[in-house]
């Protein structure tokens, strides 16, 4: 049986539970503007009194957090505008991405919108997650505050309909009479500790990793490539093109209509795309890309070389050469090293459709590297966004992994794969709440620590609630605008 049915089952006896407790008892369930709030106070001793046995480790912990509060706060403002920019001038990075950019992170999001790149992410890893983010953040606010001596009046649990959240309720009088260093202190504790359980997750991810999985294969996720100038092309689908510019293969693309009608490839795989002629040599590529590179003013045009992978289609992930096997792209590379082009070697891969897994065979006759005169090539790479923001974000939760190798569970397949998910999940989510916490708008810890920040260095509360509202304007402006590039990219 499939986990997502053991997941939605606890997914209706937890939300069975939470109806019955919040029935049960509705005397103690309060209405503040859109949530509701169930004060309690479980934690409350113990925020007292490491609040107040360790005040010296707490002062440094809270400069700390303070600089790292700051330097998350900039970080923030930072991505905002690469995503603006992103979300208005890269749309297909934006249809990749499918995502709403305002959605929040709710159970099957990933499955929702059929998003290749995330790990499931089942409702037992977002209560979990949940739990652990809520509690910490709300307890690190809590253990500051009573530092510097502001009294912790109850803990308790927040609902918005489906949503949870955990919160502690400090003395919002005593806390507004205190300096700004402490008040900061204790706005920034919060985020501080979710960084830090966002590093303890990495690095319990890695060593997690290292223990449990094995290289199992080469991968790829793209045919060679090579860059073309636009002025040598002279035929696109057998039609020869008249004039050799951007508007001249778009004229001919529109007046011919001109669709992707070769298919190439084998063993169930059929890859329908279009020939193109240049330099006297055939290139492949869709018109979709064809059309989105030349539209962005491309000079040069990205096209799959003619090679054999392509040619048969090759897909899957490599884990044998000519009987040699393969468990990463350094193994595949080192096979290849004894032939030369023309050669011919059998490549068994083995691809995993909607679950099934299948083993293929390819009988190849080698290519030749188009930049090293000699080098035999079957025509295949991988392709890293290391220079995007998503593909830096990707790289650095992935840093323990060798780069184009698949990798397999050594034992237990289904536990290992579900643990692997849930920490990555725990890492990712403890970082984005921290990113997001910080962004100077009204409804997160940002807002008040940015006013609190411009009151102090200017000395002017009047003018620190001028620029708040400033910048909250503004940021909901940015996020205003990624919803229209997502929404004019996607649709």
């Amino acid at each position: 049986m499939s986990f997502y049915m053991y997941d939605i089952g606890f997914l209706v006896i937890f939300t069975t539970f939470v109806v019955w407790f919040l029935y049960s008892h509705r005397t103690n369930l309060k209405r503040e503007g859109i949530m509701y709030l169930y004060r309690t106070q479980v934690g409350v001793k113990f925020i007292n009194y490491v609040g107040g046995k360790y005040k010296r480790t707490l002062s440094v912990l809270g400069f700390i957090g303070i600089i790292c509060g700051y330097l998350l706060m900039a970080s923030m403002i930072y991505f905002l505008y690469k995503l603006v920019y992103l979300y208005l001038f890269v749309p297909e990075v934006v249809r990749a991405i499918k995502i709403p950019p305002l959605m929040p992170l709710i159970p099957y999001l990933p499955e929702a919108f059929n998003i290749s790149f995330l790990p499931p992410f089942y409702f037992t890893y977002w209560i979990i997650a949940i739990a652990v983010i809520a509690i910490f953040h709300e307890f690190a606010h809590g253990i500051i505050a009573r530092r510097y001596d502001v009294k912790i009046h109850t803990t308790g649990f927040g609902f918005l309909g489906p949503f949870l959240a955990a919160f502690v309720e400090p003395d919002e009088t005593q806390m507004n009479k205190k300096p700004k260093y402490q008040q900061i202190a204790i706005l920034s504790a919060g985020v501080f500790v979710n960084l830090i359980l966002a590093i303890l997750f990495f690095l319990m991810l890695s060593g997690f990793f290292v223990l449990t999985y094995v290289p199992a294969g080469a991968m790829f996720n793209t045919y060679t490539p090579s860059l073309v100038e636009v002025g040598k092309i002279s035929a696109i689908d057998g039609k020869v093109l008249e004039i050799a510019s951007k508007q001249g293969i778009l004229d001919l693309i529109e007046e011919n209509s001109l669709t992707d009608d070769l298919i190439l490839g084998g063993n169930g795989k059929k890859i329908h795309l279009t020939k193109v002629v240049a330099n006297g040599k055939n290139y492949y590529t869709t018109i979709d890309s064809l059309k989105s590179q030349l539209e962005r003013g491309e000079s040069n045009i990205a096209l799959y070389e003619d090679l054999p992978a392509i040619n048969a289609g090759l897909r899957g992930v490599i884990i044998e050469a000519d009987g040699k096997k393969i468990d990463n792209h350094d193994d595949l590379s080192n096979v290849l090293k004894d032939y030369s082009p023309g050669d011919s070697i059998n490549i068994v891969a083995r691809d995993n459709v909607d679950g099934n897994e299948e083993i293929l065979n390819y009988d190849l006759v080698l290519g030749e590297d188009s930049n090293q005169e000699g080098r035999a090539v079957i025509g295949i790479g991988f392709f890293s966004n290391s220079e995007r923001m998503l593909g830096k974000i990707t790289d650095f939760f992935n840093f323990f992994k060798k780069p184009a190798t698949f990798y397999e569970p050594r034992f237990n397949v289904e536990l290992v794969i579900f643990i692997y998910n849930l920490i990555w999940w725990l890492a990712l989510i403890n970082l984005s709440v921290a990113l997001i916490n910080m962004w100077p708008v009204a409804i997160f810890d940002g807002g008040r620590m940015f006013m609190l920040s411009v009151w102090a260095v200017t000395g002017s509360e009047r003018f620190a609630k001028a620029m708040f509202k400033l910048v909250t304007y503004l940021i909901l402006g940015a996020l205003l605008l990624l919803m229209v590039g997502w929404f004019l990219a996607v649709f």
